[in-house]
């Protein structure tokens, strides 16, 4: 169902996607990593945690103690989610 916005564009369940509805962190990094891999992950936010050894668990410790990266990885799975739910490539 195509939205007129971004910013309003709904997950499955009628949720607007920028707001992370009952989406946890380990969700986030999941599909993240499912979707752009590790190293397409580093390309898109340069973190350690991401190029250096990464793994969920790490990736998780680091991402709870850092807002500022943390910020960044939810803007990434909004952006991305946002561009799936409106068929864009």
């Amino acid at each position: 169902m195509p939205t007129s916005s971004a910013s309003e564009a709904r997950d499955e369940n009628g949720h607007l996607i920028r707001e992370l509805h009952g989406v946890t962190l380990a969700h986030i990094l999941e599909y993240l990593v499912a979707h752009y891999g590790w190293e397409g992950l580093d390309e898109r936010i340069r973190i350690n945690c991401f190029a250096v050894n990464p793994s969920i668990k790490s990736s998780l410790t680091f991402l709870r103690r850092t807002p500022w990266a943390r910020t960044k990885v939810e803007d990434l799975y909004i952006h991305t989610r946002t561009k799936e739910v409106s068929g864009e490539q």
